[in-house]
């Protein structure tokens, strides 16, 4: 039975930050905020292209989807400093953004996407994939999926240069994104991608969860099952945590309208797959929250992956909540989170092995 409830708690860098935002914009409709959040993003996103965006060669992509749509995506590949591109296929980081599955369009991850290509020198894939209220469950996944498919079948003519190559291919998400990015790992590893061909595709060197959502509230039973008690879990302990407190998460779930919510759905819920069902899985990389509500059950799955054999690296940010790296230089877990992103990319490459040992890192 686990207890991380020692790592809740905010840090005195938090509280000191805290106390100078301003309080959240009340009485707003879904929509309004919907629009308010994503306009902050890509404009914040779109300052710091200023500087990033000359570093990159970038092209935006029409994806098709099973139901007869479009999605966009967009690849950000590296230059050197001559300003060329390599003629090497590259790996390619497939990035999926957090935001409730409410929040996010393409441009708010520009610059995310940008960092992490420069400093990496990998090929950067930032999916759209669509949102609530509009798209409700199981519409970001199936476009996940598909994503995925068009990525392998697009892979010389991503990023431009050289292209990608097909089997270095990490997939990374940040909260929802992450919890997308666990489901289609754990859904091809098991042969059940829901697209023609999709098991046949090379298997994916790795993953990056950070700040991981794995259960649909509804079915948490089985989290609160490997826990001490429920007194203990970051679903009581930090239900009233800023950013993301336990009613938010309620909120963003409720948006997506499943029906009938399974327990024992890996698609739905990864975080309550069986050992057997994860072993095999390719190295995963997790970022956790402190005072995060979600802590708790992305401790649990990684603590299932390391069992099971999977190589895993475990970071956790104390004294921070959930989405804390918006606040850029005034949080000093911000440039660890970058570091933990980047580093990870690399780790997953270079085919780790796995040590049988959960070892939760803080610093």
């Amino acid at each position: 039975m686990c207890d991380f409830s020692s790592y809740g708690g905010p840090s005195d860098e938090w509280l000191a930050l805290e106390a100078t935002l301003p309080a959240p914009a009340a009485g707003l409709s879904i929509a309004e905020r919907k629009a308010a959040t994503n306009a902050l993003r890509e404009s914040v996103s779109a300052e710091a292209m200023k500087t990033l965006g000359p570093q990159l060669q970038i092209h935006t992509h029409t994806i098709p989807t099973r139901d007869g749509s479009r999605i966009q995506a967009r690849s950000y590949r590296p230059l050197h400093t001559t300003g060329t591109t390599t003629t090497n296929p590259l790996p390619v980081y497939m990035h999926l953004h957090g935001g409730g599955f409410l929040f996010g369009t393409l441009s708010s991850e520009d610059a995310a996407c940008a960092r992490i290509a420069i400093s990496t020198g990998v090929v950067v894939l930032n999916v759209d994939y669509r949102h609530t209220p509009e798209h409700v469950y199981p519409v970001a996944w199936n476009d996940t999926e598909d994503a995925f498919e068009w990525l392998h079948d697009n892979m010389s003519a991503v990023g431009g240069g050289g292209g990608g190559d097909a089997q270095r291919v990490v997939v990374g998400g940040i909260s929802a994104g992450a919890y997308l990015g666990a489901s289609l790992a754990l859904q091809k590893h098991l042969g059940r991608v829901r697209v023609a061909g999709g098991s046949s595709r090379p298997a994916i060197a790795g993953l990056v969860l950070m700040i991981p959502s794995v259960v649909h509230i509804d079915c948490y039973a089985p989290q609160m099952a490997k826990l001490k008690g429920v007194e203990v879990s970051s679903w009581e302990t930090c239900k009233d945590a800023p950013v993301l407190p336990r009613a938010v998460c309620s909120l963003f779930m409720d948006l997506l309208k499943v029906e009938g919510a399974d327990v024992s759905d890996t698609r739905l819920n990864p975080g309550n797959a069986s050992v057997e069902q994860v072993k095999g899985l390719p190295p995963t990389v997790f970022g956790v929250a402190g005072n995060d509500p979600l802590r708790d059950e992305g401790l649990l799955f990684a603590k299932m992956l390391t069992e099971a054999g999977v190589p895993t690296d475990v970071n956790l940010f104390q004294g921070v909540p959930h989405g804390f790296r918006r606040y850029g230089d005034a949080l000093s877990e911000c440039k660890r989170w970058d570091q933990v992103i980047e580093n990870g990319i690399a780790w997953a490459l270079s085919g780790p092995e796995a040590t049988g040992v959960f070892e939760i890192k803080t610093e």
